[in-house]
């Protein structure tokens, strides 16, 4: 079990989620003195030096006493008398052996760092990351400590600078208005930073609030000259000069962007039938870019596909229906109820067109139906195939591969298809790539992943999950991000051994914070318990979660277990009956999986039998890996464990 420490803010330890007792406050000063030391060796005479302004008598054997405590608490399962393997003895001192993102400090310093050589794209989440650690003040409990100083003063500064990075991605990001909340605190609690005064400034001027940015530069002005006496720094003037002329650049994009909507709102009739395939058009560019864009655009959608069935025209309703091929990768629609209302204008759709509409709109409809069935207890592989016929025989690598998209998303019709998939994967992947379809070589590449994850070939996923992020920071597809980080969380449950639990536990919790406001209800609900309960269940660990932790939709398949951990037995075998088949989706096998350990603990043979029977084809692959989001371990083992309890 790894041990964490943290100095950015009160300083502290923690051994997988638990806090770590670090008894007294001059424990924990001893500790932060070898953190700051970064795995070099601090005397005994030093440490007692740094501790007391006048050493009492003993103070040699008191700092010997605190060590001895805090290994204790840092390596409780360390065998009596045998060498202590973090906290150190060497020669006249201690050292902290700690890995290099063992410290919350070092993680930081490394995050900035990295962030300082990389493109805005790939800085901003960095930094994010970076700044998030942050408790408080650094060493917050050694305020007053002459051996803390030098330290707390560079990462504060080096904080004060992440800010500021920060802030300069966004404007190069042109997102402008994100930067200005956090320059504004930032201004008003640093005052003495020129350059966040510059940068709040440029963000207020190109979010177009120019009497704001005068307004800002003249009370930097007033500032640095009441509380420091200087003027401002040349950059800070030139600025100023600048605005008063306006002779700064505003955003060009959202210039050309207004100008655009102006000249299609004066040319195009308002209620003219073509503003909704524009409109889809808008509303697909926009669901690539995530978060609150992707609930805004599958919203808009429907209400896109309603108004288009009331104008009674056929091939218009198809082409605005089929027009938004978003690209797919995950099996559990993010709204339902708004799928089943698409699935069912296509439907009508498909019944009204005329003999004479393009081979190509009625294929656009059959794939989505097929895409928008996703995960259903019907699914539509016809659709899909007929979908991908039409697209082949119309050498339409566009249709294609939407309709390979509306495949593989019916490719789950039993357990262990990942070949399959990982065969669509391929074809998505030279397609697009050929053909300049950005959005589906993105989603090829994630496909592969996660069906290589499932066949136990990491080295290939590994190669297609990062094929994927470059591709995502080149074309501006933050979600991308979303899989890849929960894909690196699988692998290390997989290939980590039973002594990394804690460690891809962690992996996993970080993956789910990043799915926070990313805008896919259907991936978020319930998935990070579903994954710590996997591994669990795998790993044979205690099954301990709070009573209020949310399973979403996957509650059914874990309340058994649950029950059994918490010995009601008679309640789990009442759970089982009721228990519903697992929905076909990329978390088959790990739901059967956990349907079967449940069923063979509480004695439900028949169940546990069929359990077998659907984890039968699934024999040589990690359970739930294909979805690069969790795993159950091998579907070996649990096969051998059913038959075990059968036989």
């Amino acid at each position: 079990m790894s041990t964490r420490f943290g100095v950015l803010g009160p300083v502290a330890a923690w051994s997988g989620d638990q806090d770590v007792d670090l008894k007294g406050p001059r424990h924990r000063e001893v500790l932060a003195r070898l953190i700051v030391a970064r795995g070099r060796v601090v005397p005994v005479r030093r440490i007692v030096a740094d501790l007391w302004e006048s050493p009492p008598d003993g103070a040699v054997v008191a700092v010997r006493t605190f060590v001895a405590a805090l290994r204790r608490a840092l390596e409780p399962h360390r065998a009596p008398r045998s060498p202590a393997t973090l906290l150190v003895t060497e020669g006249p001192g201690y050292a902290l052996r700690a890995t290099a993102d063992a410290v919350d400090a070092w993680r930081f310093a490394a995050a900035v760092d990295a962030a300082g050589g990389a493109a805005p794209a790939e800085a901003l989440p960095l930094l994010d990351d970076a700044l998030a650690l942050w408790r408080g003040p650094a060493y917050a409990d050694f305020a007053a400590a002459a051996w803390a100083a030098p330290e707390r003063t560079r990462l504060t500064e080096l904080r004060l600078t992440a800010v500021e990075r920060r802030a300069e991605a966004l404007l190069a990001l042109s997102r402008p208005a994100d930067a200005v909340p956090d320059l504004d605190a930032h201004v008003a609690e640093h005052p003495w930073r020129e350059d966040a005064w510059r940068l709040l400034a440029l963000a207020l001027y190109r979010t177009g609030r120019q009497a704001d940015a005068l307004d800002v530069l003249r009370r930097a002005r007033s500032l640095l000259g009441d509380e420091l006496g200087v003027d401002p720094g040349p950059r800070l003037r030139q600025l100023e000069t600048d605005l008063l002329r306006q002779e700064v650049p505003v955003d060009a994009v959202g210039r050309v962007w207004a100008d655009a909507a102006a000249a299609y709102d004066q040319t195009v009739a308002a209620g003219a039938p073509g503003r909704l395939e524009s409109t889809v058009g808008l509303l697909r560019v926009l669901a690539l870019t995530g978060g609150h864009g992707l609930a805004a655009a599958q919203e808009q959608r429907v209400a896109a596909v309603a108004a288009a069935e009331q104008l009674g025209d056929p091939e218009l309703t198809a082409r605005v229906i089929g027009s938004y091929d978003v690209p797919g990768v995950w099996t559990r629609s993010d709204h339902p109820d708004r799928s089943a209302r698409v699935v069912a204008a296509a439907e009508r759709t498909l019944a009204a067109l005329p003999p004479s509409a393009p081979p190509a709109t009625r294929a656009r409809l059959l794939a989505t139906v097929a895409m928008e069935s996703r995960g259903a207890r019907s699914p539509r592989p016809a659709e899909a195939a007929e979908a991908e016929r039409i697209a082949r025989e119309l050498h339409d690598p566009a249709l294609l591969a939407f309709a390979l998209n509306a495949a593989f998303l019916q490719t789950f019709q039993r357990a262990g298809l990942a070949p399959a998939r990982d065969a669509i994967g391929a074809e998505l992947v030279a397609l697009a790539s050929a053909h300049g379809l950005s959005a589906f070589e993105i989603l090829g590449r994630l496909v592969r992943m996660q069906a290589r994850a499932a066949l136990g070939d990491f080295a290939s996923a590994d190669e297609h999950a990062a094929a994927a992020d470059e591709l995502g920071r080149r074309h501006e597809r933050p979600l991308v991000d979303v899989f890849t980080r929960w894909y690196r969380a699988v692998r290390l449950a997989s290939t980590g051994g039973a002594d990394a639990v804690d460690d891809a536990e962690a992996a996993y919790r970080a993956a789910a914070a990043r799915l926070e406001g990313a805008g896919m209800p259907g991936l978020e609900r319930g998935l990070l318990p579903l994954a710590l309960l996997c591994l669990r269940v795998w790993r044979d660990r205690p099954l301990t979660f709070p009573d209020d932790t949310d399973w979403g939709p996957y509650a059914p398949w874990a309340r058994p277990l649950l029950l059994l951990a918490r010995g009601r037995r008679a309640d789990a075998a009442a759970a089982l009956r009721v228990l519903p088949e697992p929905p076909r989706d990329l978390l088959v096998e790990a739901t059967w999986c956990l349907a079967g350990r449940a069923a063979l603990q509480a004695g439900d043979h028949a169940l546990a039998a069929r359990a077998r029977a659907a984890l039968a084809p699934a024999a040589g692959e990690l359970a739930g890996a294909g979805s690069g989001v969790l795993t159950a371990g091998p579907v070996a083992l649990h096969l051998a464990a059913l038959d075990t309890g059968l036989s």
